[in-house]
């Protein structure tokens, strides 16, 4: 485990890492805040146990976590013949903001660290690859051929929504793909993978997202893309060619432009074509109108 001390540069790390280890525990925030408050240097267990009504078994329980999570440090001989613990260099300064954004994802997720350099789902991909060795584009539905019968269809959002599993499932029958695809889980890198679309005569590899009804927002944005944000570079680490994101209502440009600095990099690093688009709501309803016996 890295010594979270050892992280110079940036104060927002250590709290952020704190905040999590501490997270909703009512054990963890008082003892925290009884070995902090204060100027006094070293915390005995009786004086813990007598600032926070614990008990002595409560607080060393809570306070070996906390050390094994490096927020404090036991003493190595016994101070004043009792087991006692020290701060951390790297909290003296900030311990009040570690308990308040203890158990608040919003606020955590807003705090720029190493990691999420501007904040979840506001991260800006700048790549700088000279042009002329790599080549993008960028699709619509329409553009491909496995979908040739969408073209005659117009928008209708008042189509009903279909779970995510219905649209993975009729999207894949659409395909003709046999290979069933592995269970949703949090770190997966698409919800579709196929090497049988076709752009043109031509056959690709291809990867989906596909965010279900269930979501609630007006507009999907990257924030919206995973628990942690990172959906679509996890998609874009999919051994594909083609990359789609599938929603059914709007889709913002700021996935589009991720997209493309994602395809930007890829093409780059792998010297071919990369394609990338969106199915937004008005593209899903016409698929669902193009192909009805598949989603059935």
């Amino acid at each position: 485990m890295q010594n979270v001390s050892d992280i110079k540069g940036n104060s927002n790390d250590h709290f952020v890492y704190a905040a999590k280890k501490i997270w909703k525990s009512e054990l963890k925030k008082k003892v925290f805040r009884a070995i902090y408050f204060g100027k006094k240097g070293i915390k005995t267990v009786e004086y813990i146990a007598k600032a926070t009504g614990l008990s002595r078994k409560a607080v060393l329980d809570t306070a070996k976590k906390l050390e094994t999570a490096k927020l404090i440090h036991q003493t190595k001989q016994k101070y004043k013949g009792d087991t006692a613990y020290t701060k951390d260099d790297a909290y003296k300064g900030n311990w009040q903001k570690v308990l308040n954004y203890s158990g608040d994802s919003k606020k955590l997720d807003k705090v720029p660290t190493k990691v999420n350099p501007q904040g979840r789902g506001k991260a800006t991909i700048n790549i700088r690859i000279p042009t002329n060795k790599v080549k993008i584009q960028q699709v619509t539905i329409d553009d491909i051929s496995s979908f040739s019968k969408i073209k005659n269809k117009n928008p209708n959002r008042s189509i009903a929504k279909i779970p995510e599993t219905r649209m993975k499932k009729g999207i894949l029958k659409i395909l003709n793909e046999t290979s069933k695809p592995p269970k949703d889980w949090g770190g997966e890198k698409n919800d579709i993978f196929t090497n049988k679309l076709k752009i043109g005569n031509k056959r690709f590899h291809a990867a989906f997202a596909l965010k279900g009804p269930g979501k609630t927002v007006s507009k999907l944005m990257p924030k919206d893309m995973g628990k942690n944000g990172d959906q679509i570079q996890r998609l874009h680490r999919s051994s594909a060619q083609v990359f789609f994101v599938q929603y059914w209502k709007d889709i913002g440009q700021e996935i589009l432009d991720q997209m493309e600095q994602l395809a930007l990099a890829k093409s780059y690093s792998e010297g071919r074509t990369i394609y990338f688009g969106i199915i937004d709501g008005d593209d899903s309803s016409r698929l669902i109108q193009a192909y009805p016996n598949a989603f059935k």
